[in-house]
């Protein structure tokens, strides 16, 4: 078990680590990330936090830079993995819609996220979720007390993923093989669209419930996250402007 934990530890989002209800002064929800307002340069984006794996692992490098006239943050992984962090506290009712742009250099030569052994992804975006954890099965709650034990931090309630796959389909959800409180959703496939900015607008309350089968609680915090520490590749990214909109 702790050898799973360790793997596990590895593989999540920071956002466990933060509180949940106190977003940075200055910041009017719900947009998070309006990089493109910002000065490039290598400090972070106001209101995000380092977020680092572990110490065994190298981080991927992010800072602010001009990318065709727009300020946004670049994501350089070398056999790394480490994230950016914002905390929030979005009721999906209110605002259900998760708008981002991405861009890519390339695929991860051999990332497959349904394999334990190759989950790397060019990009991520990492929603963490506040709920009850007595409602969930006692398998849950087990491996959520003893993340705590060995980590000391809290597991959230859920973690839900949007990432660029090599080969599933987009819409495909995948589980986490940890964990069932965690589900990826696959928002880009291929290499159709690498090297061009694409911007994407997911329905984060109706996927939940696709992914999870219930009813989404409040989201406690946004990550980025450009990983290739699995497979050893070289990748870089671009993230653009993040926010949480109303249905139209």
């Amino acid at each position: 078990m702790r050898r799973r934990i360790t793997v596990l530890a590895v593989a999540l989002v920071a956002a466990c680590a933060l509180d949940p209800a106190k977003p940075p002064e200055g910041i009017v929800l719900p947009a998070v990330g309006r990089f493109s307002a910002a000065r490039p340069g290598d400090v972070l984006p106001s209101g995000w936090k380092v977020w680092q794996l572990s110490n065994l692992k190298r981080p991927t490098q992010y800072r602010l830079v001009d990318h065709d006239g727009h300020t946004v943050v670049f994501a350089r992984a070398r056999g790394s993995a480490s994230g950016l962090v914002f905390p929030v506290s979005v009721d999906l009712r209110e605002y259900p819609i998760l708008q981002w742009r991405r861009n890519a250099t390339a695929l991860i030569a051999g990332a497959d996220n349904t394999q334990r052994h190759a989950e790397d992804s060019p990009v991520r975006i990492v929603l963490a979720f506040d709920g009850d954890k007595s409602r969930l099965p006692l398998a849950d709650r087990l491996f959520a007390d003893q993340f705590r034990a060995f980590t000391k931090q809290e597991f959230p309630y859920a973690l839900l993923m949007y990432i660029w796959e090599n080969r599933a389909p987009v819409g495909t959800v995948i589980e986490n093989l940890h964990t069932s409180r965690i589900r990826m959703i696959v928002a880009d496939s291929g290499d159709a669209k690498v090297g061009t900015w694409r911007e994407h607008r997911r329905n984060v309350y109706e996927d939940y419930r696709r992914a999870f089968g219930e009813e989404p609680p409040r989201v406690r915090s946004i990550g980025i996250m450009t990983d290739s520490d699995n497979t050893g590749g070289e990748v870089e990214a671009y993230y653009g402007d993040i926010a949480f909109l109303r249905l139209q």
